[in-house]
């Protein structure tokens, strides 16, 4: 039987500059869904709820005021404590400095980077953390290549055109499960995927869990980012 985390970091700190202007007056994690009235982090609240998190630490930075004025005025589905990076520690450090905010140390969290929109059993990646005893989890996702692909044969003739087929690596979906020990292997400065994230590698303690078949996942970069997620709901909806 497994206990799954109950407490969660949304790193929400970034200057989201490929998202421009959309992020001139707004954090990212602000940017809404268009159709949608709610900001990337509203629905990521309701996510991380309904998969049983009732705690959830939210690291701020960039125009942290926007962002804190919004949970102010916000019917929130679980109980939401902010902490702001008054000066850039890396994700890394802004990881661990988050981290040291959850609830219940001693016990495992999940972590979201904060312009991700996704849906998936958390609780089932939680399983597989646990299974594996990993000291971290990061969920994979296939996304799809933004160009268009063609397949040719050993001779070098043109067989077919492929519309942006999924790619053919996965890549780090930007969710993670970590267990109470992974915060102290953290960097106080710098990116724990250049650092921390390659030693629990090499020391087979660091799992990737695919996100299943027909799971939704886009992380919102860009405008068309936006454009694209937008149509996609709208076709969920018919």
């Amino acid at each position: 039987m497994h206990t799954y985390p109950t407490q969660a970091v949304i790193l929400a700190g970034g200057q989201g500059s490929r998202l421009r202007p959309y992020t001139d007056d707004r954090p990212k994690p602000m940017v809404e869904i268009p159709g949608t009235g709610t900001p990337i982090i509203g629905h990521q609240l309701a996510w991380l709820a309904a998969e049983g998190v009732t705690d959830a630490v939210i690291s701020c930075g960039h125009l942290a005021d926007v962002l804190q004025k919004w949970l102010d005025s916000s019917e929130l589905p679980l109980r939401v404590t902010t902490v702001v990076e008054n000066e850039p520690l890396g994700r890394g450090g802004g990881l661990k400095y988050a981290a040291a905010r959850l609830p219940d140390p001693g016990l495992p969290w999940y972590a979201t980077n904060g312009d991700i929109w996704t849906r998936f059993s958390l609780r089932e990646m939680a399983a597989f953390h646990a299974e594996r005893d990993a000291v971290a989890t990061l969920a994979l996702a296939r996304p799809r290549i933004p160009w268009g692909a063609v397949e040719t044969d050993e001779f070098g003739h043109v067989l077919d055109f492929i519309e942006s087929p999924p790619s053919p690596y996965l890549i780090n979906a930007g969710v993670y499960v970590f267990s109470s020990a992974f915060a102290s292997l953290l960097p106080d400065r710098g990116d724990h995927e250049r650092t921390t994230f390659p030693r629990l590698a090499r020391e087979r303690r660091l799992a990737g869990f695919p996100l299943p078949q027909g799971a939704y996942w886009r992380a919102i970069d860009t405008a068309k980012d936006l454009t694209e997620a937008a149509k996609e709901l709208a076709a969920a909806a018919r």
